[in-house]
């Protein structure tokens, strides 16, 4: 099941999202909803729906991981399961790191979402090199070996944006103004339902 826009929010209290989280997911959403409609508009089969609901529901595990020290992103999958969401709950289990991506397959939710979360720190959104240092600030732990493992994932996550910007009709350094300005039919989306 794809959740609506109303059950993500409701989710997110049901499992105590903290209010900063909540503020970092809901403009992960919109900037995937930005980049989802503009790759339906270029005929790529996007569920937009889902990709909303995804990038929504991304960081659900992130309250409980702060306090056991697991990893997010398995226990935002276990929560997605656990509540039938089994179409978001492959793409929430990889929205820190992609599994099995290769650079000449479809396009997905997943890497959308996986690409959106890169863009956002906090919530604002910022490139992928302002991302990659306040990542490996916060999460590297003066550890080479884990500094080393996230900036091998933004390697990805550059390769994941050139792919996807060869397909839109604006620039990895418009997409901040897209999604504050031109992206009406998102915050309808999102706030119709909220």
């Amino acid at each position: 099941m794809i959740p609506s826009i109303r059950e993500c929010f409701h989710l997110m209290d049901k499992y105590h999202m903290l209010e900063n989280i909540k503020a970092h997911s809901v403009v992960v959403a919109r900037v995937t909803c930005l980049i989802a409609q503009a790759l339906r508009e270029a005929e790529f089969d996007i569920s937009v729906e889902m990709a909303i609901a995804a990038a929504l529901m991304h960081d659900i595990g992130k309250t409980a991981s702060l306090k056991s020290g697991q990893d997010h992103s398995e226990i935002g999958r276990q929560i997605c399961l656990k509540n039938h969401l089994n179409e978001i709950a492959p793409i929430v289990a990889e929205h820190v790191r992609l599994k099995n991506y290769t650079l000449n397959g479809d396009f997905s939710e997943k890497e959308i979402v996986y690409y959106a979360d890169k863009r956002v720190k906090h919530d604002k959104i910022v490139n992928l090199d302002e991302r990659l240092a306040y990542i490996i600030g916060r999460y590297g732990r003066n550890r080479k070996d884990l500094s080393k493992a996230i900036e091998r994932n933004f390697s990805l996550c550059e390769q994941v944006e050139e792919r996807l910007f060869e397909k839109l009709k604006f620039s990895p350094k418009s997409l901040s103004y897209m999604a504050e300005n031109q992206n009406k039919m998102c915050d309808r989306r999102l706030n119709s339902n909220a």
